[in-house]
This record gives structure tokens, sequence and C-alpha cells, in this order.
């Protein structure tokens, strides 16, 4: 196996430990026999366990952002409702448990360090995404529309894991649809 395919496979296998059983609850040594690697395979690619934490919030934002993003470039026209539809999809298929990027908010805050920097980072880089929606669709509340749409998400997010993906993102689209309508 070469050096890469070591590495991806470390942060396949991490972040599905990570996700089933949170960030505390899994060890170095769980996620070396997992991956079927040596330890100094882990060690050669990442310094210590937050660094691993960190690369894998880091690929699970950058995997995110590219399936909102191949979502709303379909239709210009409602880029808003693709957006909350792309969001419902991506936790049916990826984040049906729960969010990632809470969770890691959770366990590390107050520690000062990348982690929840990372995560918190990622929390408002969607507050970003929806203004730039919103300015360039030209809606008049562009950013009390953001905020909304925001909420929406991370209500729908939350949610998620008391009724399903498929009926939070039902709800929410509904919601959007609203939200949208009344923005105009």
């Amino acid at each position: 196996m070469s050096y890469s395919v070591k590495r991806e496979q470390l942060l396949r296998v991490a972040e599905d430990l990570f996700y089933q059983y949170g960030f505390r609850g899994v060890g170095l040594k769980q996620i070396i026999q997992e991956a079927n690697v040596a330890t100094m395979t882990l060690y050669n690619h990442f310094n210590s366990k937050d660094n691993l934490v960190e690369e894998v919030l880091r690929q699970r934002e950058s995997r995110y952002w590219t399936y909102l993003d191949s979502y709303i470039e379909s239709d210009a026209d409602s880029p808003f409702i693709l957006a909350v539809e792309a969001h419902g999809k991506w936790l049916k298929e990826e984040s049906y448990q729960g969010d990632m990027f809470l969770r890691a908010i959770e366990d590390y805050s107050g520690e000062d360090n990348e982690i929840e920097a990372i995560a918190r980072g990622h929390k408002a880089k969607l507050l970003q995404y929806f203004k730039k929606l919103a300015q360039a669709k030209g809606k008049d509340q562009d950013h009390d529309l953001a905020h909304q749409m925001t909420l929406l998400l991370e209500g729908t997010t939350s949610m998620t894991t008391l009724i399903g993906a498929e009926q939070a993102t039902e709800h929410s689209v509904a919601m959007a649809r609203i939200l949208v309508g009344h923005a105009s």
C-alpha cells in the first residue's frame, strides 16, 4: 500500500470510529488495528490524536461543501431550497447519528485548540455561505435570511436524530420555501 493510500485509510477508519463512538471513546490503538496499519504508519502521518481529529474534521468539511456545491450549481433559481435538500441528503447519507462538528465543539470546548476552531469555523462558514447566496440572489433581507437558513439547517441536523433525516428535511424544505418567499 502506498503512503497516501494508508493515510486515507487511517482517516476513513478514524472518521468512522469517531462518528460511531465519539472522539473521546476511541483510542489510537483501535484506529491502528481497524485500519490494519503499523503504529509507526500512524505517527508518520499524524503527530498526535488531536492532529488526526483535526484532519478528519477538515476532510469531512471539505466533502460537505463539495456535496452542497454540487447541488446548488444545478439550479440557480432556487439555491436556498436546493441547499436545504442537499443538507438533508447529507444528513441521511453521512450524518444520521448527529453532527460530528457539534460533537467536536462539545468534546474539545474550552481547551483552546485547533479542533474546536475547525468545528466552530465550519458553523461560521455555513452562515457566510447563506449570506453569499442571499446577496447573489438580491434578496432584500440577505442578512436575516442567511441567519434564518443557517438556523433552519442546524435545527434540521438536530431533529434528524429524533425523527430521521427524511422527515426532518421534508419539514425544513417547507419552512425554507416560506422563508425564501417572505424575503422576496
